[in-house]
């Protein structure tokens, strides 16, 4: 059975989470609801000295002359054009800098979780999040928050000014007849509509990640024949997604006729009260057109509330899900002004590790290193090799037992000092769409020339470069989808001797490059051996012939060969 998907938080809390978000840019979002409640009462003003001028005409005693009018008429007409556009400004300049500010934020949430919690994150779900959702939050800052108050403040303005110049009657009316529109109908509306969004963007997150992973994998799944398969599959994922589609937006017209229907009742009523007043001789035929025209013309702030519930659902689907990014807590916390050291020995004793606090992954791991030696370590595939890697750079917080470097508990070194000393080259290498050179310099930037090359040799990945046409200043964007997986391999193992760090974690760094090229590297990693520590994980025995000492991974236990 398909689990229900629901909101983590309730509308009204998304909704103050978000507004909470605003900080400094409120006095903005102050200035367009003020620019926008003036320029709906200038918009209201146009038929409201109509309906004065109209009822100069029938008699009543009005001070102001018909130039006079018609020029007011016009002047509003000017002036809402002025405010609205005003309004728009201030709206779009807040939700822009706001979208900067909240992207900002993830990127500073995902980089606070890493590694730890993204490794069980889809990366399309994530960029679905940084593009689709923040991109929705746009429409509650420009488009959900200045309506609902340019609402209030332009009903409570009618209401008044049809009570003092025409009847308190209708503007009684009035007020029923906006708490219909603008509380009741998107009270309504938005229950049935919370569920279709919520649904709407979980699957649009869903399908998006899985389309993604077709299209990055996409020479696997043409060389394994799953292409039909997996066509298939893309195909019922999108019927889902336009079921849903087609689900919420039905809701949304359903809720949107709701509302035309409450906007007929209720010009239908001001009028019957306005004709009744005046057959009681309780109004004059006059101000009772003024009184009904200015009722007329103000639905429209509460006509947007109500239009609502269509966005804000999305709007709090998404939101929902930013903001449970925004506070999900690390794994491992950053340890700030903690100690610091330069690497002379590492000591880890009775280490024990579980990712879910049951299964022990690493039972009792003893093992140590110090500078000027090369440990290996090997194992079979999934006994926890490369998770030792990752505690020892504090990826995953251990679950008991020591890590010390130079005597000091990893727990309570400094997080930067301890990635200046450590660094770690993993199976899969990534490199972004920029130039080799500019790939390499993301371990070193103010690495010279020379540097570079050096550390490539080391790779033995130099004689590949340069035999590229733009050598050092290739486009990795062009060349991505064509290296071999060793090529990647041995420039993030250049990467790794650039930095200089004396300790170096190496997981499988020859798995995918062939023997005359393993014996390259392995050359080059014996020949940094004086000044650093080498920690080699493979499960190549061939890999461990240069290594001082052997340790073995067997059943989640570490035994020294």
């Amino acid at each position: 059975m398909k689990k229900e998907m629901k909101l983590r938080r309730s509308g009204a809390k998304i909704m103050a989470s978000l507004i909470l978000l605003l900080g400094s840019l409120v006095y903005i979002m102050i200035l367009a609801v003020i620019n926008g409640s003036l320029g709906f009462v200038s918009a209201m003003g146009v038929t409201v000295f109509g309906a004065v001028g109209v009822a100069k005409a029938l008699g009543e005693t009005i001070s102001m002359s018909y130039g006079l009018i018609i020029g007011l008429a016009i002047g509003c007409g000017v002036v809402r054009g002025l405010l609205r556009y005003f309004e728009q400004y201030s709206n779009h300049f807040i939700a822009f800098k706001l979208l900067a500010v909240i992207r900002d934020k993830i990127f500073g949430a995902l980089r606070r979780l890493c590694p730890a919690k993204l490794e069980n994150k889809e990366k399309g779900s994530i960029i679905a999040m940084i593009t689709s959702d923040i991109e929705t939050l746009e429409v509650f800052y420009a488009h959900t928050i200045s309506p609902i108050c340019i609402a209030v403040l332009v009903s409570v303005a009618v209401i008044l000014f049809v009570g003092f110049v025409s009847s308190w009657y209708l503007a009684l009316v009035a007020l029923l007849a906006y708490l219909l529109i603008g509380v009741a109908v998107p009270l309504i509306s938005s229950k049935s509509l919370k569920a279709s969004g919520v649904r709407y963007r979980a699957e649009f997150a869903n399908f998006n990640s899985y389309f993604l992973d077709s299209i990055k994998g996409v020479k696997d799944i043409v060389l394994n024949g799953a292409g039909e398969q997996r066509e298939q599959e893309v195909e019922r994922r999108s019927d889902v997604l336009l079921a849903e589609t087609k689900k919420m937006k039905r809701d949304i017209a359903k809720a949107s006729a709701f509302t035309e229907l409450a906007v007929s009742v209720s010009i239908l009523v001001t009028l019957a009260v306005g004709i009744l007043l005046v057959h009681k001789e309780m109004l004059s035929i006059g101000y009772m057109i003024i009184g009904v025209v200015t009722v007329f013309s103000s639905f429209g702030p509460v006509i947007a509330i109500s239009a609502l519930p269509g966005n804000l659902t999305q709007t709090f689907a998404s939101g929902d899900r930013v903001l449970n990014l925004l506070a999900e807590e690390p794994v491992v916390k950053p340890v700030e002004n903690g100690k610091t050291f330069d690497f002379e020995n590492l000591n880890v004793n009775d280490l024990s590790f579980s990712y879910d606090g049951q299964t022990k992954v690493l039972n009792d791991i003893t093992m140590h290193a110090k500078k000027g030696e090369i440990i290996g370590i090997v194992g079979e595939s999934g006994c926890g090799k490369s998770t030792f890697l990752k505690l020892l750079l504090r990826f995953w917080q251990k679950s008991s037992g020591e890590i010390c470097y130079n005597g000091l508990d990893i727990d309570g070194i400094d997080s930067e000092n301890l990635l200046d000393n450590v660094t770690m080259v993993s199976q899969t290498t990534y490199l972004f769409d920029e130039t080799i050179e500019d790939n390499l310099r993301i371990a070193k930037p103010d690495a010279t020339r020379q540097e570079l090359e050096t550390a490539c040799r080391m790779a033995s990945i130099h004689d590949f470069i340069m035999s590229l046409p733009e050598g050092y200043k290739t486009s990795v964007g062009a060349l991505g989808d064509n290296m071999s997986a060793g090529e990647k391999q041995r420039i993030g193992l250049a990467r790794a001797f650039l930095t200089g760090s004396p300790v170096i974690l190496l997981d499988e760094p020859t798995s995918n490059v062939d023997s005359i090229n393993e014996g390259i590297i392995l050359k080059a990693l014996k020949e940094q051996k004086s000044k650093k520590s080498i920690i080699l994980v493979s499960h190549r025995e061939s890999t461990m012939a240069i290594a001082d000492r052997v340790y073995r991974v067997e059943k989640g236990r570490m035994y020294e060969s």
